[in-house]
């Protein structure tokens, strides 16, 4: 990393950073990457249905293909006047930059195109395989379902999630699913509530005997935590009616290897059991579905089960990139994601060797005067360059 290079890196953050791209409004950011791919020698540069923008660069030889994820869209700034620096500035003080975005995840992304571009023009493409460079849409709302698209057209053979990990290796991480649990009662008027069925009062009993569930446990990622979020009945406002209906989110975290039907299976067990109990409850769970419109007119939608994953640390591929990490000076630590990423799809549906590699910590993601540190982005750069170079051989 010479000093253009670390300069071209901190530019494209901070040209990304400066488009606002809330889920479904990314064509900003597609937009700047799609001219800076371009210009930076990548063969071929597509957007997809759901507005994904994939950036590809081939070898001379046949060989593996490497795919660089990193989503472009952000949750939303609430309050602009609270930051001590303009969201979506991009402005650098004290070696940081700030904005929303920059930790989670544009800084990765500038990163990866960089990493990419240089590589290529290093080695005069003179490697076997293919590098590919995805800017992901809506992976705030729906963790690894617009990267079902990019899997499904690329078919890499390794992929490296850009999420914040302080430069370490991340091999794994819990997954996580929206379960709804509805009752369903009988209207009436609340002076004469005997002659209806308050289906709040249902859900108060269920709720308590969901609570006696065991979680499921992994030795390393922990619990299949499964906790109550929010609760809603309807009609609302309920003036002078029983409710008839009422509806309680659950959000359940996924261990490796749990599937749609094993999570619900104890779930869906007792409840049978409260229903033959009482002839008068009437309840069902299911997976909370999600459409959303993208920023290309399609919509995205998906069923919220996005599973969880783990490789082993003795694996053939995280040695080939620890190792070669550490030739370049680095010490990562070899540990797990404690949230959800992309990786829900590639290592978790699809099966595919997939290892997190980002810079910044963790816990900036959706903060207040999010930053990503200068350090930080120039030195994963030089990673995601290692990286190439440890898998494509």
């Amino acid at each position: 990393m010479d000093k253009e290079r670390e300069e071209q890196v901190i530019s494209l953050c901070q040209k990304l950073v400066q488009q606002k791209s809330y889920s479904g409004e990314e064509s900003g950011v597609v937009s700047v990457l799609s001219e800076n791919m371009k210009q930076m020698g990548f063969d071929e540069v597509t957007v997809d249905k759901y507005g994904n923008i994939i950036g590809c660069i081939k070898g001379k030889r046949p060989g593996k293909k490497i795919l660089f994820d990193g989503h472009i869209d952000t949750v939303p700034v609430t309050e602009e006047t609270e930051w001590t620096y303009p969201p979506f500035a991009a402005e650098i003080h004290d070696g940081k930059i700030y904005g929303r975005g920059t930790s989670d995840m544009k800084g990765a992304v500038a990163a990866m195109t960089c990493a990419a571009s240089s590589y290529a023009k290093d080695t005069d493409k003179d490697f076997a395989g293919e590098i590919y460079v995805a800017g992901v849409v809506h992976e705030e709302c729906f963790e690894g379902v617009a990267a079902r698209e990019i899997s499904k057209n690329v078919r890499p053979d390794y992929v490296v999630i850009g999420e914040a990990s302080e430069l370490n290796l991340k091999i794994g991480q819990r997954g996580r699913a929206e379960i709804v649990v509805e009752t369903f009662g009988k209207p009436c008027h609340s002076a004469n509530p005997e002659k209806g069925i308050n289906a709040v009062y249902k859900m108060a009993k269920v709720i308590e005997v969901i609570r006696t569930l065991t979680p499921t446990h992994h030795p390393v990622l922990g619990d299949g935590i499964l906790e109550l979020t929010d609760i809603k009945s309807a009609p609302y406002p309920g003036a002078s009616v029983v409710p008839e209906y009422c509806r309680a989110t659950y959000d359940r975290r996924l261990l490796v290897g749990e599937t749609k039907e094993s999570v619900l299976a104890p779930i869906n067990e007792l409840l049978e059991k409260l229903m033959a109990e009482d002839p008068q409850l009437k309840v069902k769970a299911s997976y909370a579905l999600g459409k959303e419109k993208c920023h290309t007119g399609n919509e995205i939608e998906g069923e919220r089960f996005f599973p969880g994953w783990l490789y082993d640390k003795d694996d053939e591929f995280v040695q080939d990139v620890y190792k070669k990490l550490q030739e370049k000076g680095f010490t990562p630590e070899i540990t797990q994601y404690n949230f959800c990423t992309n990786g829900s799809h590639y290592a978790g549906e699809a099966g595919i060797k997939t290892f997190g590699l980002g810079p910044s910590k963790e816990n900036l993601a959706h903060t207040l005067n999010e930053y990503v540190e200068l350090d930080q982005l120039t030195k994963v750069t030089e990673c995601y360059y290692g990286v190439m170079e440890a898998l494509l051989k």
